[in-house]
């Protein structure tokens, strides 16, 4: 059974298992530097947890400043393959839009791009490094209601 999570207004304690599940993916999978991945932006952001079987298997987060950001999207390598990163997008989009946020901007891994375009997100910019990894800009401005597609990469 897959349960959602929308967690807003965190403490340390309630961010243990997003934490973890990003530990995973981005420190030990990707190896990126903890420093980076642990911004400072978790306690005024907006989070999604998604448990399978009541197991934590992926997370997102919104950042609500001067433009609605999501970030930080990551499932678990056992969860893959199953739709749940489309689950997270989705579900931080919903919550953007109820929140005011009619566009969303994510800045993407290179390698999920083909991810995010599936779900609507349209890459702007050019390509550059964050964290040692080639990222693009994309932003999204549709319906998120459209059929989900299969998740590929880290989602």
């Amino acid at each position: 059974m897959i349960t959602t999570q929308i967690l807003l207004g965190v403490n340390e304690d309630d961010l243990k298992e997003v934490r973890a599940i990003r530990h995973t993916v981005f420190c030990v999978e990707q190896q990126i530097d903890e420093n980076i991945e642990k911004d400072g932006c978790d306690p005024s952001a907006v989070h999604v947890l998604v448990c399978c079987d009541n197991l934590p298997a992926a997370t997102g987060r919104l950042l609500v400043q001067d433009e609605f950001v999501i970030g930080r999207v990551a499932v678990l390598p056992e969860y893959r393959g199953r739709r749940i990163g489309d689950l997270v997008v989705r579900l931080l989009i919903r919550t953007a839009y109820e929140m005011g946020g009619e566009q969303q901007v994510a800045h993407v891994q290179l390698g999920v791009k083909g991810f995010y375009d599936k779900l609507g997100f349209k890459a702007v910019g050019d390509i550059y490094e964050e964290a040692g990894i080639e990222h693009i800009t994309m932003v999204h401005n549709g319906d998120v209601a459209g059929k989900c597609e299969g998740s590929q990469g880290n989602n």
